[in-house]
């Protein structure tokens, strides 16, 4: 699942957006909820934090990255316990965004020097986007883990 993460962030599989911020929607979160939700707490904690490799590498801009899928796949396989799959990933999302906002607002001010304003219109950006991804990745979640109990593949 780690390995699909990272597969998950590579254009051409992201899908452009215009919101000014040259960001992508990207299935990341969806590899990363899959491994908490079918293996529990702790594979969803290390699929999120080698499934973020690939972009805190190649995409620089912000390092957090790997702490914050980390968090997510922790959250997810935690919350799957409680909730189905679609209420979990949104859930465990939810979990994730204030690391996020908080991460990005530091490394945008006090490391890239841009001013507060950019910073919040930025990181609310970010945002945003990550929003739509965790909803659109819970959506498929619930799909796949509702095949994978009927046809008894898992669990």
């Amino acid at each position: 699942m780690a390995a699909l993460a990272n597969i998950l962030s590579i254009p051409p599989i992201a899908i452009p957006i215009p919101l000014g911020t040259g960001s992508s929607i990207h299935f990341t979160q969806l590899a990363i909820f899959l491994g908490g939700f079918l293996a529990g707490p702790a594979a969803g904690l290390m699929t999120g934090a080698v499934g973020g490799l690939f972009a805190s590498f190649v995409f620089p801009k912000i390092p957090f990255i790997i702490g914050g899928l980390a968090i997510l796949g922790l959250a997810s396989g935690l919350l799957a316990k409680r909730f189905r799959p679609l209420f979990a990933g949104i859930l465990a999302w939810l979990v994730q965004a204030p690391y996020t906002a908080v991460t990005d607002y530091v490394w945008f001010t006090l490391f890239l020097q841009r001013t507060p304003q950019f910073a919040l219109g930025f990181v609310g950006s970010i945002l945003v986007i990550l929003t739509i991804e965790a909803v659109i990745s819970s959506i498929l979640a619930e799909a796949i883990v509702a095949y994978l109990k009927k046809t008894k593949i898992a669990f």
